[in-house]
């Protein structure tokens, strides 16, 4: 599992071109989107964490009008992003060692947090909360359980990692966010377990005795 755990990067970028053409663009999660940007100010500052070519995710969220910045580990899908967007600011950077200097209104994880082993998703943790401006929204998809997949992409084999539900929560205080929705298995979105949460200063002050 650790071995194609960390085929990860190289996979997306050798296959950037067929992952582009391939991802859909019905945007089924618009519901679960809508409830994130409901939590934002009119024109926010969004990071899409792994935000692959930019559609359709991060083309809607900067067509309702948000400041829209993005991160991708593939150079490829990166170059996309900026053909697509050019006025807009995409990096290529592992979000498991992101360090921008900055904070967003709204953090964004879709499809892309998941494929990190369980280890590197408790450390994730921490790093949303160092880009989070105060009551940022964060939304990430999850397995429903904890537990190790191995898909296909490319006819090479694709990691999904996940942590159990109690154990999300538990980093999610840690690090003073509060959960606004859950679920797990969505129907609705093509069996996507989402969370949403928002950071909660007065929370965090609570369980850290006010260390930042």
């Amino acid at each position: 599992m650790s071995t194609v755990a960390k085929e990860i990067v190289g996979l997306y970028e050798r296959h950037a071109s067929a992952f582009d053409a391939q991802r859909g663009r019905s945007l089924f999660e618009k519901p679960w989107l809508d409830r994130f940007l409901a939590l934002l100010a009119p024109g926010a500052s969004v990071l899409d964490i792994g935000c692959g070519s930019a559609e359709p995710i991060a083309r809607y969220i900067i067509e309702a009008g948000y400041a829209v910045s993005g991160v991708d580990s593939s150079p490829s899908l990166i170059a996309l992003c900026r053909t697509r967007f050019p006025d807009r600011d995409w990096q290529v950077a592992d979000m498991r060692t992101l360090a921008l200097s900055r904070t967003f209104e709204g953090l964004l994880a879709w499809d892309s947090f998941f494929h990190l082993t369980p280890e590197d998703q408790r450390g994730m943790f921490a790093v949303f909360r160092a880009h989070a401006a105060p009551s940022a929204a964060l939304m990430f998809t999850s397995g429903p359980a904890h537990g190790e997949a191995i898909g296909t992409f490319g006819g090479e084999p694709l990691y999904h990692g996940s942590l159990a539900p109690a154990e999300y929560r538990a980093l999610l205080a840690d690090q003073g966010f509060e959960i606004v929705h859950h679920l797990a298995e969505d129907e609705s979105c093509g069996g996507h377990t989402v969370w949403l949460a928002r950071r909660n200063e007065a929370a965090y002050d609570a369980r850290s005795g006010d260390l930042r």
